[in-house]
């Protein structure tokens, strides 16, 4: 059990790293953040940072020295430098797991022979075999690259009657997962953390609603059947249990009219749609994460109240430094944000997000929807 006054390792200095050096500031661990030489709003919050490359050999042995366990914010590292620092120090979540994450064909694969529900796949690596790719699967389909995408980056929707070598020529990527369109509901998610002995604490799934292809509005509880989110916490249960995980991750799911279940994509880590835990849950997911690295018994995972969690994505501001106007988020009296420290609003840059809380969830969204509404028309 490593207990506060310790000092923690952030790989990834993003607004995920930025919330979980708040948690731990907050319970009386120092941290310290590996940035990768990018961009980091977490250096801000950190005590201190290593602000080097992923590939450098000195900030490794600089970063490994100074912290007594190690986690990740984001899970598109090298696997090199994964295997690198779990062989000085321990880290979690472990480099297998982070390496079937970062990775949709790897992922696939890992659900596909655990026998846990996804789409139908095949994988890619030239026009002829996604020409063959499309003749079994048929279309709708969607074409995503096999590594280092995420909120909507490096996929093409297929509608049918599509050139496959003229798609494969424009597509970027040199290997790729062909996924048989799946018609659903909803999409939720399942955030759940597993410590050492294996024991899991989950959240109340969450209903997720995207904006062109980032996540919009999370919204928990989800309006699902009790059977369905009791599937779900029980498949996430079975991913974790299957990578021997340590840590917390997101589970996003498709939910089918039906009402079973398609995992969709897995990410070992806070999740966005987790971010509601901050004000809503007994414990937030940045502390379930601490607790879990260092050993500590899990937090309650108590829902305290109906929430709606509202991104807010760069187009809300009404020039790159100008913030919204958050008079009418302040009024509300019962909505919270968190912004991240980023310097510049461009596209559609997550900037920040609102936790609305209310007596119910049509209450909870009807507001967070006139909130966005007002913004997206910059007042």
């Amino acid at each position: 059990m490593i207990l506060p006054g310790a000092t923690l390792g952030i790989i990834g200095g993003g607004q995920l790293g930025r919330m979980f050096c708040m948690a731990a500031r907050r319970m009386g661990y120092r941290t310290v953040v590996w940035t990768g030489g990018l961009e980091a709003p977490a250096v801000e919050v950190a005590d201190e940072a290593v602000d080097a490359p992923f590939d450098s050999a000195a900030a490794l042995a600089e970063f490994t020295a100074k912290v007594e366990v190690a986690t990740v914010e984001f899970e598109n590292i090298p696997r090199e430098t994964l295997e690198a620092v779990a062989e000085e120090i321990p880290l979690h979540p472990s480099p297998e797991a982070l390496a079937i994450c970062q990775n949709r064909e790897r992922e696939k694969r890992f659900l596909q022979s655990n026998g846990i529900p996804c789409a139908d796949f095949e994988v890619v690596s030239n026009a002829g075999e996604l020409a063959a790719a499309i003749r079994r699967i048929g279309t709708p389909a969607v074409l995503k690259t096999a590594a280092f995408g995420y909120d909507g980056k490096g996929q093409r929707k297929l509608e049918g009657g599509e050139d496959a070598a003229e798609v494969w020529r424009d597509f970027d990527g040199a290997r790729a997962v062909l996924e048989a369109f799946v018609p659903f509901e909803c999409e939720i998610s399942v955030m759940i953390a597993r410590d050492a002995r294996g024991v899991c604490s989950v959240y109340d799934p969450a209903e997720n609603r995207h904006r062109h292809h980032i996540l919009d509005v999370s919204i928990v509880p989800a309006r699902i059947s009790s059977e369905t989110a009791d599937e779900a916490i029980q498949l996430a249960g079975r991913v974790a249990e299957a990578l021997d995980y340590r840590g917390i991750m997101g589970v996003e799911f498709f939910v089918l009219p039906d009402g079973s279940l398609r995992v969709n994509e897995m990410a070992p880590r806070p999740h966005n749609s987790g971010h509601h835990t901050l004000d809503a849950c007994a414990t937030s997911q940045f502390e379930q994460q601490l607790r879990t690295v260092c050993g500590l018994p899990p937090g309650s995972t108590r829902l305290l109240s109906p929430v709606v969690m509202l991104n807010l994505l760069g187009d809300m501001w009404p020039d790159e430094t100008t913030p919204p106007d958050w008079a009418p988020l302040f009024a509300d009296g019962a909505a919270s944000l968190h912004l991240y420290g980023k310097k510049r609003a461009v596209g559609r840059r997550k900037m920040g997000h609102a936790n609305v809380l209310g007596e119910s969830v049509g209450d909870c969204l009807e507001r967070a929807e006139t909130l966005k509404a007002g913004w997206l028309g910059h007042g």
